[in-house]
């Protein structure tokens, strides 16, 4: 802040500094807070009171330091850009008797450097009690005493100042004395002569307040002894003694002799010296010899921590009687305090690529003596590319000044020396350690300039094709080198669903299995990209060479192509569009391509009542039963792979609308295929040869196989079952293919005998499709119960497939 009274000559000198600062340091700010201030708690808004934005003060690492001390009293806190306490402060340890404590504090800013200078007005409050050296204080008076005579008392001490120090006292009401205050000098005024007959001794309540509020008081009690004789008081030679030490004495050094003399004779003018009231850090400094006066160090003198001493020194003769000097002593200071070098901010690692000139890295250099002790010269070691330069007022930047390059050198050990100007200097050291950071530069290169795979057709999934490597010779993550398929298509397919790449080997494998019949050969790209930023990469060609095997057809498991037995499907009337009718399910011997089978209605009664699911096989309702339609409906589907040329099988499926066996006609009328009911006829006759218990059934059927040949008539096959785990040998079940699914297996029961004979609707695992395990007998009216009871629980897209397993007699 300025002042009206500098002189001309300094004027122009703040000018100029000013001048040469101008766009690093700016104002000061003052703040003022109590001491004794809780811990975080907010002394003031920087972020405010600059203008800075709080995204600014993080980014730029904003912080305060404090000068002149170790302690760390405040603190900023970055998140709103308050200014806030970080430890108690008390501001008579911080300042003592000092009628102003201010702690300096520096706000930093970095990128570019920026210094504002705070100001931190510590405020006192009464926390502190007026107290006595002594709770008790002994004195002597002849009883001969004149009127009007004084006598010196101690006065109190307050840690405090101003209004919250000793503001005045009182002394307890009596018949002799009254109290005289004087600039603080307190003295007992006889008022009253003595008379030691009438009273030998008496005590005295004196009290001491200060001026606070809430107000604080300290009290003694001083013991008047009346004797028989007139006695002096002992008188110092000076008033004040002023006396200069260099810190650091040792112990014993003499500071200063302090001399009082007394009139009396005798004991009466023997006089003892002892402190007054001392600090509780100044007790343990300094002592005093009670018989010369003479005042020695005791204790250890630092200037930086204590710049000067205020003692009282109290000289007593032998009858009690007091007097008081005052002793100054002013501490020297020496150069016993080496530079200290603070990192307060670094870039490390630093980039290669970083231009000249710039910044690093911010050292602060702090030395806590005075005066030419205190100035320091900061200097690094030659042969390194930086340099310090100085910046505001303790301040350097640490600077490049020339190009790095990480391959020629890639760490730097900087030493910083500092050396003050003391006699004799003293110096200290820092090592920086700084890395260089690599930039990608380079892209990896693969070590074939083309790669050529082989492999059979039909191969496992997953199965390794061949594998390539590429190298960068960047550090770190920029020479990490990560492989991926570039996009592309093969036969019309993404890349990605024929082959895959390891990203951290460079191993290529086999998504799917190959099939010769549908290419021969493909050629893929793949990349290898480092993890740089930006990152580099490089692309290599893979040709894949696929070689020839046999193929298979696909094979019908249900419904049976073969035998002399047929599959009837009941659906009922009340159907809707979308509702599961029944299932193809076929199996492929080969494997990949060629095992992916494709399911298609070539042939149908109404070719728009039905459709098939062309990967699943499930036949539907495209739309709602109507009454027009057809009671019997006959399918012929196609089950195709994918091979090249496509292989495929065909099989029938009968479908009868209606909601109960009433309504069936005669089946008689349903032509069959002699071959598809081998099977059937198989089953029947192993049956028939294992099974002596059934014997009687066996001669029944014979008998109604023998009816059959003047007559056709429906027979029910006895104890057909349809095993859900059949699958013939070799067979590979691909999920999600068309074929074998173990949610789409079906048991089959039914029981030998005529049309009066029971039978139980096949069940099916198929989530998709309701259960029904209800038992159809011969009268209609028990046919429609069970199918009513199904038709009232069907939901949308469902129907209960019911299967009914026939044969014709021969």
């Amino acid at each position: 802040m300025g002042d009206n009274g500098f002189s001309a000559l300094r004027s122009v000198f703040c000018c100029a500094f000013f001048i040469a600062t101008l766009n690093l340091v700016y104002g000061d700010l003052s703040y003022s807070f109590p001491e004794e201030t809780k811990r975080e708690s907010v002394i003031g808004n920087i972020a405010k009171d600059l203008g800075f934005d709080l995204r600014t003060l993080s980014s730029r690492k904003a912080r305060v330091d404090i000068e002149g001390t170790r302690k760390r009293y405040c603190g900023m806190n970055l998140n709103n850009g308050d200014l806030i306490t970080t430890e108690r402060i008390d501001r008579e340890s911080l300042c003592g008797k000092k009628p102003s404590c201010v702690l300096k504090v520096d706000l930093v800013l970095e990128n570019p450097l920026e210094l504002h200078r705070l100001s931190l007005h510590v405020q006192d409050v009464n926390d502190n009690s007026p107290k006595f050296k002594k709770n008790l204080i002994e004195m002597e008076i002849r009883e001969s005493a004149d009127k009007g005579n004084r006598f010196s008392i101690e006065e109190a001490h307050d840690a405090d100042i101003g209004q919250n120090a000793v503001q005045r006292y009182n002394l307890q009401k009596n018949d002799n004395f009254i109290l005289s205050v004087d600039n603080n000098k307190v003295e007992l005024l006889l008022e009253n002569t003595l008379d030691r007959e009438k009273q030998k001794d008496m005590n005295l309540l004196l009290t001491a307040l200060d001026g606070g509020s809430p107000q604080r008081s300290g009290t003694v009690v001083i013991h008047v002894t009346v004797l028989d004789a007139n006695d002096n008081a002992p008188v110092f030679s000076q008033a004040v003694y002023k006396a200069s030490l260099p810190e650091n004495s040792p112990p014993d050094t003499v500071v200063i002799n302090v001399s009082a003399t007394d009139a009396d004779e005798g004991v009466n003018g023997d006089v003892t010296y002892d402190f007054g009231h001392v600090t509780d850090d100044d007790v343990n400094v300094f002592s005093i010899d009670s018989k010369t006066g003479q005042i020695t160090v005791s204790g250890v003198i630092d200037f930086e921590e204590r710049s000067s001493f205020e003692i009282r020194v109290e000289a007593k003769d032998g009858l009690g009687l007091t007097s008081y000097a005052k002793v100054m002593i002013d501490v020297t200071d020496v150069n016993d305090n080496a530079p200290v070098i603070y990192l307060k901010s670094l870039t490390n690692p630093i980039p290669e690529n970083v231009s000249p000139g710039s910044e690093v890295g911010i050292i602060n250099v702090q030395d806590e003596d005075s005066d030419s002790n205190q100035k320091v010269r900061c200097s690094i070691q030659q042969n390194v590319p930086f340099k310090l330069v100085p910046s505001i007022k303790n301040y350097y930047s640490l600077v490049t000044t020339g190009q790095l390059d990480r391959e020629l050198v890639s760490d730097y050990n900087i030493t910083i020396t500092a050396t003050d100007e003391g006699s004799p200097p003293l110096s200290s050291s820092k090592t920086v350690q700084l890395s260089v950071a690599d930039i990608n530069d380079n892209p990896p290169v693969f070590e074939e300039q083309s790669y050529s795979a082989y492999v059979t057709e039909n191969n496992k999934p997953g199965s390794t094709l061949c594998s390539v490597t590429a190298r960068d010779p960047d550090w770190r993550q920029n020479g990490t080198v990560v492989y991926s398929l570039l996009p592309g298509e093969v036969n019309g397919a993404s890349v990605s669903s024929y082959l895959s790449v390891n990203g951290d080997t460079g191993v290529i494998h086999a998504v799917r299995s190959f099939d010769y019949e549908q290419f021969r050969s493909f050629k893929v790209h793949v990349m290898a990209r480092d993890n740089g930023s930006p990152p580099l990469s490089s692309n290599v060609t893979v040709s894949v060479f696929i070689s020839d095997v046999n193929d298979n057809s696909p094979q019908i498991l249900y419904p049976a192509p073969e035998g002399n037995s047929f599959m009837t499907e009941l659906v009922p009337k009340a159907a809707h569009g979308g509702s599961l009718v029944s299932k193809v399910i076929a199996v492929d011997a080969d494997s990949g391509q060629n095992a992916w089978l494709s399911y298609h209605i070539v042939k149908s009664t109404d070719p728009g009542l039905f459709t098939i699911g062309v990967h699943s096989g499930e036949i539907r309702t495209q739309r709602d039963i109507s009454e027009s339609d057809s009671m019997k409906q006959n399918l012929i589907v196609a089950v195709k792979d994918n091979g090249q040329p496509s292989l495929s099988a065909t099989c029938s499926m009968y479908l009868l609308i209606s909601d109960n066996l009433a309504e069936v006609p005669e089946l008689k009328d349903i032509s069959y295929d002699e071959k598809n009911s081998k099977l059937t006829s198989y089953l029947i006759i192993a049956l028939v040869s294992v099974s002596t218990f059934f014997l009687t059934f066996i001669i029944i059927i014979l008998g109604v196989r023998f009816c059959r040949r003047r007559k056709p008539r429906m027979l029910f096959d006895g104890a057909v079952a349809i095993p859900s785990a059949y699958l013939p040998p070799n067979y590979a079940d691909v999920d999600g293919t068309g074929t074998l699914r173990s949610t789409y297996n079906y048991d089959a029961y039914l029981t030998t005998g005529s049309r009066t004979s029971d039978f139980k609707f096949v069940t099916s695992y198929n989530d998709n499709t309701l259960p029904a395990d209800q038992t159809l007998r011969k009268s209609p009216s028990d046919f429609a119960d069970p199918f009513e009871d199904l038709g009232a629980s069907l939901e949308v897209g469902t129907v209960q497939s019911t299967i009914l397993v026939f044969r014709r007699l021969a």
